[in-house]
């Protein structure tokens, strides 16, 4: 028996940048043993860095160390007939091949699932591409910052801006890319348990567009069943954001009944809270406009730490805005 959960999978490796390694790292943190190919000479781009101290060093980019952890590395160039001989060869000895590389070039190399599981039935086989690998976009191109527009969230951030005329943003750090690499991962892995169970391999196509997509189901449901079109204004807005303390900010949710009322007795039951209005969920997410003042003038007489950790002793859900030093020295 393996020692960790995925120790029994191999899986090989083709993609650049982000979503697809991410995908992989997940594999290769659970015990997978992840061989990762990167082109001779120019490596994937995630070792263009950032870099300590700014110093380049392809070996030391903090993105590409964050997303291979775990993995085994070569160096192939799979355009050639000798690089292309020895992939397949890995192919046959390889539970789950992933690659985030476009339909013309898979198709180009003769990398094609049906053309792969003849010479590995077992074989998983996970594309990630902008659009998928059928359908009018299939060879339409995209980064991280195509995708997640293209995907609907864009058109609701920055949330509770006032200014619609203001120009839609993108969601923080790498979140594009991490989502659709968690949704291939788990994508994956129900394939590998299915080829487990039935020796069967399966093709798992992932869609960058549809994965993103899944950030917006209500948004998307609302229009189709409703006719309604959310923009940043309108969605729940009951403490939609996080408020200014003493010495920074904190968000805080209280979305079931219970949390209300044990905010409003650490509040010390002000009276605005009395509102008939305001006894329902539904109603104080709608009257957020009238709530909300009042909850950031009670915040603003706070540290954000001693706040933090008074409304976790009451099992409210609240957290402070960390700055990365914040996260680095936090307990």
């Amino acid at each position: 028996m393996p020692d960790q959960a995925l120790g029994h999978l191999k899986v090989l490796e083709l993609c650049n940048m982000v979503a697809g390694p991410y995908c992989t790292k997940l594999l290769a943190d659970l015990g997978a043993e992840v061989i990762k190919i990167e082109p001779p000479g120019i490596g994937d781009d995630a070792r263009r860095g950032p870099f300590l101290d700014d110093i380049p060093d392809p070996e030391c980019s903090g993105l590409f160390l964050y997303l291979n952890t775990n993995k085994m590395g070569v160096t192939l160039d799979v355009r050639t007939t000798a690089g292309r001989k020895i992939l397949l060869e890995m192919i046959k000895q390889t539970d789950i091949f992933v690659h985030d590389n476009m339909p013309a070039f898979i198709k180009e190399l003769h990398l094609t699932y049906d053309e792969l599981k003849e010479i590995n039935p077992r074989l998983v086989m996970t594309s990630i591409t902008p659009f998928g690998e059928s359908g009018p976009y299939r060879d339409y191109k995209a980064y991280a910052l195509n995708s997640f527009h293209a995907g609907g969230e864009g058109f609701l951030l920055p949330i509770q801006s006032s200014d619609l005329t203001r120009a839609p943003i993108q969601g923080g750090g790498l979140e594009p890319d991490c989502v659709c690499g968690l949704i291939a991962a788990e994508g994956t892995l129900a394939a590998a348990y299915s080829m487990n169970a039935t020796g069967k391999g399966q093709h798992v196509e992932i869609s960058k567009h549809d994965a993103l997509m899944t950030m917006v189901l209500l948004e998307i449901t609302m229009f189709k069943n409703h006719g309604v079109v959310r923009d940043r204004l309108k969605r729940p807005i009951l403490m939609p954001m996080p408020m200014e303390c003493q010495d920074g900010y904190i968000q805080v949710s209280a979305l079931t009944e219970r949390e209300w009322d044990d905010l409003v007795a650490f509040m010390g039951h002000p009276s605005w809270a009395d509102d008939e209005r305001f006894a329902v969920w539904i109603n104080r997410h709608l009257s957020g406009d009238e709530i909300n003042p009042h909850i950031k003038e009670f915040v603003q007489q706070w540290n954000k730490d001693e706040l933090f950790h008074r409304l976790q002793e009451k099992a409210i859900a609240a957290a402070p805005v960390n700055t990365a030093e914040d996260v680095v020295k936090m307990p």
